[in-house]
């Protein structure tokens, strides 16, 4: 389910003439049946609300005073989100004649045309209040509140986001809120400017407009209104004319292919990085822990500690919390089994609150592989796959990819294996050589083309890989083995720690051996994707002793990796 609350104005919307017929009640009441939430957004103030509208109860949060009080009907909860004016700007509003003349818990209410007067004394008293209109009603709250706060209080009070909310209103002041819905709704009598912010506009006016949004809700999850809600799509790239590649933020799952190293986990950082400006929470598990110095992230699991899944939970339950999911902990023979029970789990927080919206799964060959497929319903959109080897991805995940990208040297060969995998012709692909930061991209499999795309790069370039390479486990065919010329030894390193450490015991035979094959400066360029370590350590002085030339290795490793403390 995408949309699990739906906020709603009151007056001119929900109300005619101040009332809400019994047929719109009804409609309400079927909202809270179908599991969702129902949030009233309005500019009265509580009291007379209380007056005209004795239903109050069917609503979960109300916003009142334009988003200046928060009210929680189930435990009679009143919350004041601001501070009122001074009381010598009522006086002094009053003294210039004013009325009428309503205050609440903070907002000040009048009517045209005194929007004049009240802005004179605004000025002459030097206050930071805002006037906001409301058809021929005139507000005054303090500077920033408005009826989009004051949903976003509703919604952090009830565990949700905005993109899990549908908005209706019909008058300038829903404009805010409107439009931090994930999709927007007036209804047949709103204001000409306010059908021009929305994603849709009902057929009736005031309450039966309501009750034909409901009527869609519950039928099919607003579906049918998805193509006109491309105002949050997320920006990719840019195609061969520099045209905006954008991709849809709801309902489907990508995967991102090709040779390691060759810039994967930088695209997938740029669309998150966008997902974050928007808003979206997303959710990374992260075999390797390339992702834990993503900023503003909360990450769980680390090489001495693995995630708990309740720890997981309680994080991703805050709507404006995004997660990191390090596997690093856990063995690798025992990443799918703990992968799987936690997207169980994960499923089950979706299923609840909508979120997260988006699930990115590194290293998927190895956490959904062929050979050990999921069950069906773990199979849910908004997922974005990172994978060296598609092929290797079980069957039943191939077929739900929607979007594929593939980079590096044979990313045509990618596409055709994917194509292949899931039993459809390929699409035509152009014959280019890509370059770092560039892609092709087979949009849509109904496309019978693919493109080329130059991504957006992220905001910074980040040594995610640091981390890894310094503590976490190398895979046993990237981990560097000391074996000395006899092949006496088998000492694995699978990180650079662990270089260093066996480095630091080793007979100065065995560490010239490997030394004067060039046997690290490759391990540092093939492995861990160093060439500028690879090229300090090949640049050595041949004539270094062997304690000399650990200390200089040591030395270019500390500069360039944070070691464990």
């Amino acid at each position: 389910m995408r949309y699990h609350a739906l906020a709603c104005d009151y007056d001119g919307t929900l109300a005619s003439s101040g009332k809400v017929s019994a047929e719109t009640v009804a409609a309400l009441k079927r909202v809270r049946d179908s599991g969702r939430k129902l949030i009233l957004v309005t500019g009265r103030e509580l009291d007379e609300l209380r007056e005209v509208f004795p239903e109050l109860s069917l609503f979960d949060a109300v916003v009142a005073e334009n988003g200046a009080l928060l009210y929680c009907p189930a435990t009679r909860e009143e919350r004041v989100l601001a501070d009122p004016p001074p009381h010598r700007f009522v006086e002094a509003l009053k003294s210039r004649g004013v009325s009428p003349l309503s205050q609440g818990h903070v907002i000040v209410a009048t009517w045209k045309p005194h929007e004049t007067a009240t802005l004179e004394v605004i000025r002459e008293l030097g206050l930071e209040l805002q006037i906001i209109f409301n058809k021929e009603a005139v507000m005054v709250l303090p500077s920033g509140v408005n009826k989009a706060s004051g949903l976003q209080h509703a919604l952090s009070r009830l565990q949700l986001s905005a993109h899990n909310t549908v908005g209706v209103g019909d008058a300038e002041n829903d404009h805010a809120f409107l439009s931090s819905c994930e999709c927007a709704a007036a209804v047949a009598n709103a204001l000409p400017i306010t059908k021009e912010y929305v994603d849709f506009v009902a057929e009736r006016g005031h309450g039966e407009g309501v009750v034909e949004l409901i009527e869609r809700l519950i039928g099919n999850d607003l579906r049918d209104l998805e193509a006109k809600l491309t105002r949050h799509d997320i920006l990719f790239g840019s195609g061969e004319n520099g045209e905006q590649i954008r991709l849809p933020a709801y309902g489907r799952n990508m995967m991102i292919a090709g040779t390691s190293g060759g810039g994967k986990s930088t695209m997938a950082t740029g669309l998150l990085e966008r997902l974050a400006e928007k808003k979206y929470q997303y959710c990374i598990i992260d075999p390797e822990g390339d992702y834990s110095t993503l900023d503003g992230v909360v990450v769980l699991g680390d090489n001495h500690r693995p995630p708990n899944p309740e720890e997981v939970l309680d994080v991703l339950t805050a709507p404006d919390h995004d997660a990191v999911i390090n596997l690093i902990g856990i063995s690798i023979e025992h990443r799918p089994h703990f992968f799987i029970g936690l997207l169980r789990r994960i499923q089950e927080l979706r299923d609840k609150r909508g979120r997260p919206h988006w699930i990115l799964v590194d290293e998927a060959h190895h956490l959904l592989p062929a050979s050990r497929p999921p069950h069906g319903e773990l199979l849910m959109k908004g997922m974005i796959m990172i994978t060296v080897h598609p092929e290797r991805v079980a069957r039943g995940v191939l077929s739900t990819i929607d979007t594929m990208i593939a980079i590096g040297d044979t990313a045509d060969e990618t596409i055709r294996n994917f194509a292949e995998a899931i039993g459809e012709s390929a699409p035509v692909i152009p014959d280019e050589k890509l370059e770092p930061g560039e892609a092709m991209i087979w949009l849509d499999r109904s496309d019978h083309r693919a493109m080329w795309v130059r991504s957006a790069p992220p905001r910074t370039e980040r040594e995610r890989h640091n981390r890894k390479y310094m503590e976490g486990e190398l895979a046993p065919d990237l981990s560097f083995y000391f074996t000395g010329p006899d092949r006496k030894l088998n000492l694995r390193a699978q990180n650079l720690h662990m270089f260093l450490q066996l480095a630091d015991g080793l007979d100065d035979e065995t560490w010239d051996y490997h030394l004067k094959r060039g046997d690290y400066s490759k391990w540092f360029r093939q492995a861990l994707k160093d060439e500028d370590l690879a090229r300090a350590i090949e640049s050595m002085a041949s004539s270094l002793s062997a304690r000399e030339s650990r200390a200089f290795v040591r030395t270019k490793i500390e500069e360039r990796y944070t070691a464990p403390q």
